[in-house]
């Protein structure tokens, strides 16, 4: 089994800062981007991207994931998250990140520092999984 790169948090921190940048926020104003770090050492990123029909709306998590997945990543070892305040990621994000990897590193970062880490499963720790669709 290969080893897990090793979890450069200013490196992935700095690449959701710089997707931050091109968050489409019209409505909320609350730019977030994200950096997904995979089991190989690809960094892939994302921003959230707003839509007048709010149920559309894209979380920066949503986007830097199913990037990674359509290139054919699905191990992942750390996101990085970057928003004004350093606010967590809403549930929705958290159920897609448990979806791949329940033990991966979230690291939450304002404009200036990391403000907190935690693993997937403790933001989620009752998450849905694929053992729930066994009947």
């Amino acid at each position: 089994m290969a080893s897990t790169p090793p979890i450069d948090r200013n490196t992935l921190v700095a690449a959701a800062r710089s997707a931050r940048e091109h968050a489409y926020v019209p409505y909320s104003h609350y730019k977030v981007g994200a950096a997904v770090l995979t089991a190989d050492g690809s960094i892939f990123t994302g921003c959230n991207i707003e839509n007048a029909s709010y149920g559309v709306t894209l979380c920066g998590e949503r986007v830097a994931i199913p990037k990674a997945v359509s290139e054919g990543h699905r191990h992942f070892v750390a996101i990085a998250i970057v928003t004004e305040n350093g606010g967590t990621p809403c549930g929705v994000c958290r159920q897609m990140m448990a979806e791949f990897a329940p033990d991966m590193l979230v690291i939450l970062a304002d404009e200036a520092r990391i403000v907190a880490e935690y693993r997937v499963s403790d933001l989620l720790p009752h998450n849905f999984s694929p053992a729930d669709l066994q009947g």
